[in-house]
């Protein structure tokens, strides 16, 4: 993959122009199987707008060839359904490829159980004067900026600095929104796995260690795999007692957790090829922070 050339500073809410490629390939799925008793066809329409929405929609400046839009997939459970009112779960998946292999690599896999929002059939869904009046707009918009600098940071060190911001500020726009059903997910002490908190840490400056490995693990570990899997496999590992470090600075923070949602199958599969005194680091490592996954850790030690 080429590296993306940024033709102006960061833009927002602009539509595409001829010499750009839309930045994201996303496959938005309504799961309304738990709602009975209700015409369906409101999730059919939801689910095209969407779609629509997030595929042609130019979120930056940058330039994106055809085959660099980052894969992501976006999945709503409808919980309920009453008065134009969705209750959901968003399941939000992001991914790109490993420089001179076939493989690709999670990037993002996040699990927002409080998406709430407004949608009557046939309404359009955009965004307007950057106001995010729609709850709808705001989170897709949210997440849609946070994977595009998941991906920047694993390209240059650094580099989604500029999108986080705009996550960030799209939280600060939502929490002014008055205290009714949709302003949950994004309130500063509801919990520490809402989109708050996501972005918050992300924008901490006692993450940036975190970032700069986030860097180093997809640039110097996985896209140098297809030449020497060995030093890339050791630079990952060198790397890993940072995500420690950090997690044990800041108890239960959400990037760490949603790094190893993400990572958990992928480094379980290139340590255990890895050697004696790799495994046992990354084992231990991997074990401090998460030992709720202790069961899948064991296979690294097989």
């Amino acid at each position: 993959m080429s590296v993306k050339k940024i033709i102006a500073s960061c833009a927002l809410f602009i539509f595409i122009a001829p010499l750009y490629s839309q930045e994201l390939k996303c496959n938005v799925t309504i799961n309304s199987s738990q709602i009975q008793g209700t015409n369906k066809q409101v999730f059919t329409t939801l689910q095209t707008g969407l779609n629509d929405f997030m595929n042609n929609y130019k979120w930056t400046e940058l330039i994106y060839a055809g085959n660099e839009r980052i894969e992501c997939n976006f999945m709503i459970i409808v919980k309920s359904y009453a008065d134009d009112l969705f209750t959901t779960e968003l399941q939000v998946q992001a991914k790109r490829p490993v420089y001179g292999t076939s493989y690709t690599t999670n990037l993002l896999n996040f699990n927002d159980q409080s998406f709430v929002f407004k949608y009557v059939e046939f309404d359009p869904i955009e965004i307007n004067n950057n106001t995010f009046e729609s709850n709808l707009t705001a989170v897709l918009a949210y997440y849609a900026y946070v994977i595009l600098g998941l991906d920047l940071d694993s390209y240059s060190r650094l580099g989604g600095t500029d999108l986080f911001q705009m996550a960030e500020q799209i939280v600060t726009i939502s929490q002014s929104r008055s205290q009714d059903a949709e302003s949950v997910g994004w309130k500063a002490f509801e919990n520490d796995r809402n989109r708050y908190a996501l972005i918050k840490n992300l924008m901490d400056e006692r993450f940036k260690k975190y970032r700069e490995f986030f860097y180093e693990y997809h640039r110097l570990g996985l896209d140098n795999m297809s030449t020497n899997v060995e030093n890339s496999r050791a630079k990952i590992a060198a790397g890993l007692p940072i995500l420690r470090e950090t997690y044990r600075e800041n108890p239960g923070s959400i990037a760490i957790l949603s790094f190893l949602d993400a990572k958990n199958d992928e480094l379980i599969n290139l340590f255990k090829k890895g050697t004696a005194k790799e495994k046992e680091e990354v084992y231990t490592i991997l074990m401090d922070i998460n030992p709720a996954s202790g069961t899948k850790y064991d296979e690294i030690k097989k």
